[in-house]
């Protein structure tokens, strides 16, 4: 399982890693489109955004479907809520180290105007 989702994880990652890639999530975060309507607007062939499209695909943080000759792309929430949660729970752990941090300067700085008392 670990293995899997380390995988899978690897592989969004991978995908997100591209500015264009990223660009497009942001777009179709906003509406849904189609592979030429995104081509149109970053500057690039269908074919070339095709490819862009088709990692996004793979990596499960977007979702396409072929009506006719249009491929309609949409954002994949799975993936990006597992991706949101491993960020997460990274988070959280940092937050309850700077937590444990804080007190130990408190501590410290109590310990000092202790001293500096005497």
């Amino acid at each position: 399982m670990v293995q899997y989702r380390s995988a899978r994880l690897d592989t969004c990652f991978a995908a997100l890693a591209d500015a264009t890639r990223r660009g497009v999530l942001e777009q179709l975060g906003r509406e849904q489109a189609s592979i030429s309507d995104l081509a149109d607007r970053f500057h690039m062939s269908p074919t070339g955004m095709g490819k862009h499209v088709r990692i996004l695909e793979q990596a499960g943080l977007v979702a396409t479907e072929k009506v006719g000759r249009v491929r309609t792309c949409r954002i994949g929430d799975r993936r990006l809520a597992e991706v949101t949660e491993w960020i997460d729970q990274y988070q959280r752990r940092w937050d309850a180290r700077f937590g444990e941090l804080d007190h130990v300067i408190e501590d410290l700085k109590h310990k000092e105007q202790a001293h500096g008392h005497e």
